[in-house]
């Protein structure tokens, strides 16, 4: 079960945060401004956001094989088709709300659901794990598309990834989903009797918890931050006068980095708790943004590994220790229609956080403002963690046994 959600998530991250390589040819092609193309990768992250709770639901009512099977056929024709746009408006549609729709349904959102079925001691380590997939994705696919497109153009990429996509439906129409999506009997069976004599959690009952509107705003802040810097990475340190490649590579790396981030904030939780991890990895983000930020003021290829282990390392962590704590506080039934609401706030921050660097980048000419919204939005995340009592993992405990 890990290794086939750890796969699918390398191909759903890899794909869709591929647009950071799409971004310079597909505004050469429409001749569009910065906060145009940024748009789509906002409406992506928007739409993201409201799949998330449908997508959580559709896995607890429909189950793995058809969350699966519709996100990966939806994802893949969407892709397809935005090989042969003619128009910007169209890839809105198709890369922008299409692709989000098939990845909210393949993502980490089914993934939690099923390891919270097959793990209980270990589970912030699967989490992880999973989550380190998704800088896997980032990591194998930045310079897979860069290549794609030198060789075919970027409608030739797309119609590419639309392929492997479909591929990767027929290959997963043939798994024992009956099995996988059974889970592990000691596993059930302990949160059958964890349940027991409690009233189950519904999304409209969690909606009244601070917790979850805490959550909420951690997901929301940590996305504004990390996409007020992702979509335009590889432009900015293309425009620091990096060449392409190595700036796609560069991308690349961010993932690889994010990789350790992920399983060690796993790892890190269940030993020191949530909240001090989460000062090390909002620390080290604003830490991170900074060194960006001296790029083209210095040596470029020194600051920009200072970013790629400050900022990389950390990124994506902080989804690890909100999928615990959501499945910790929230167990039961509902959990990953609960859990796709809070990521809502991932969407939701994404958005704001992309669209906002493309329009600050047209207002100001340049990417500080953009670096002054990213460490804003750590900063926000930070402070939630800190203040909001609820966030370190002995007290949701209690939080959970009283409820």
């Amino acid at each position: 079960m890990l290794a086939l959600c750890t796969t699918i998530n390398v191909v759903s991250r890899g794909v869709g945060e591929s647009f950071a390589v799409f971004l310079l040819p597909v505004a050469e092609a429409f001749s569009a401004d910065r906060g145009a193309l940024t748009g789509i990768y906002g409406l992506y992250m928007l739409a993201v956001g409201l799949m998330s709770p449908i997508a959580g639901t559709a896995f607890d009512r429909l189950g793995p094989r058809l969350t699966y099977g519709i996100g990966l056929a939806v994802f893949g024709a969407a892709y397809l088709l935005a090989g042969s746009v003619t128009a910007l408006w169209q890839v809105y549609l198709l890369v922008g709300l299409g692709g989000a729709v098939g990845a909210s349904l393949i993502g980490m959102l089914p993934a939690s659901g099923l390891a919270s079925r097959w793990f209980q001691a270990g589970l912030p380590v699967a989490m992880g794990v999973l989550s380190a997939s998704l800088g896997v994705g980032i990591l194998l696919f930045a310079p897979l598309v860069h290549a794609l497109i030198d060789a075919f153009g970027w409608r030739g990429a797309y119609r590419a990834l639309g392929g492997l996509l479909l591929a990767v439906l027929v290959l997963t129409a043939l798994l024992p989903w009956r099995r996988i999506a059974a889970g592990s009997p000691a596993v059930v069976a302990a949160r059958r009797d964890a349940a027991a004599g409690t009233r189950a959690w519904s999304l409209r009952r969690a909606l009244r918890t601070p917790v979850f509107w805490a959550l909420f705003g951690v997901m929301f802040f940590t996305s504004m931050s990390t996409y007020a810097v992702a979509p335009q990475l590889v432009a900015y340190l293309v425009d620091a006068g990096l060449p392409p490649l190595r700036a796609a590579s560069i991308y690349g790396t961010v993932g690889l980095m994010s990789i350790l981030g992920m399983v060690a904030a796993g790892a890190l939780a269940q030993r020191f708790g949530e909240r001090r991890v989460a000062m090390l990895s909002y620390g080290s983000t604003i830490a991170g943004v900074g060194a960006l930020a001296l790029v083209p003021h210095g040596s470029p290829m020194l600051f920009a590994g200072a970013f790629v282990l400050l900022f990389g390392t950390m990124q994506g962590s902080r989804g690890p220790l909100v999928a615990v704590l959501s499945g910790r506080h929230f167990s039961g039934g509902a959990q990953t229609g609960i859990f796709g609401g809070i990521l809502f706030g991932m969407g939701t921050g994404g958005a704001l956080g992309a669209w906002g660097s493309g329009a600050l980048f047209d207002l100001t000419g340049g990417y500080g403002a953009s670096f002054v919204l990213s460490a804003a939005g750590a900063a926000g995340g930070l402070f939630l963690f800190l203040r909001v009592p609820g966030l370190g993992g002995p007290q949701v405990r209690r939080t959970a046994r009283a409820d």
